[in-house]
């Protein structure tokens, strides 16, 4: 499980420019306390320029705290990116695309979005050369629903474990097309940080968190995905 750290150190610059200022207006004090001791009682020292740049200090200052915060702001909107992320782990995700891996373990689930009633819907899976290895036709309900693959192919014999890609083609009565979005189900078991985003780990596949569309507690049974299971092809 590729879980990193989600807390990090390092210098800041604003740190950095704060102690350069600090040093600055110390010098400016040692200089302005010079001046004042040994300025001429006839053509005192015009303690405008001492205001203005008493001023300038304290905006520069206020500006460095105000990116200190930001910066505070900034690393705990990451740590919790990646505390969020970290609890995908053992759940059961769902994100966009066609594919599922098969296991000894667990049949395939994959999710359907029906824009209509499909009167006459055709499934297709496709192992990782691209060869069908299993077809079933029937009828799809309007909405969401989920297809299961026990990974029994349509010729009797049982697929080898590995990655599948399923396609839903449909049509309603009158013969119009249904468009059918699928997306894949999978439980999350690890997540990696070294990209721009964070990438699930689901079986042997990667997700990017950005493609997941729904997260929820895994089935308790292989067998069925619960109550979201919904009109199952029928041959």
């Amino acid at each position: 499980m590729a879980v990193s750290g989600v807390s990090g150190t390092g210098t800041s610059s604003t740190s950095t420019a704060r102690a350069g200022i600090a040093d600055n207006f110390d010098t400016f004090l040692n200089i302005l306390t010079t001046q004042l001791k040994n300025q001429n009682p006839l053509d005192p020292l015009d303690t405008n320029q001492f205001t203005q740049q008493l001023v300038q200090f304290s905006g520069v200052e206020q500006q460095l705290k105000a990116n200190e915060f930001l910066e505070t702001l900034m690393l705990a909107g990451q740590n919790t990116a990646k505390s969020d992320a970290v609890s995908y782990i053992g759940k059961q995700v769902t994100s966009t695309g066609k594919t599922g891996e098969l296991t000894d373990k667990e049949a395939v689930f994959w999710s359907y979005n029906a824009e209509a009633q499909v009167a006459n819907a055709t499934v297709t899976i496709k192992n990782a050369g691209g060869s069908v290895v299993y077809t079933e036709t029937g009828s799809l309900n309007a909405g969401p629903g989920t297809f299961r693959w026990d990974g029994m192919g349509s010729d009797g014999n049982t697929q080898p474990n590995g990655i599948y890609t399923i396609d839903i083609k449909g049509s309603n009565v009158q013969g119009r097309t249904v468009d059918v979005t699928t997306s894949s189900i999978g439980i999350a078991s690890g997540v990696d940080f070294t990209g721009s985003v964070p990438i699930l780990t689901v079986g042997s596949r990667k997700v990017a968190i950005t493609d997941v569309t729904d997260v929820r507690l895994p089935p308790t049974s292989t067998t069925t995905v619960g109550d979201q299971e919904q009109a199952e092809t029928t041959s």
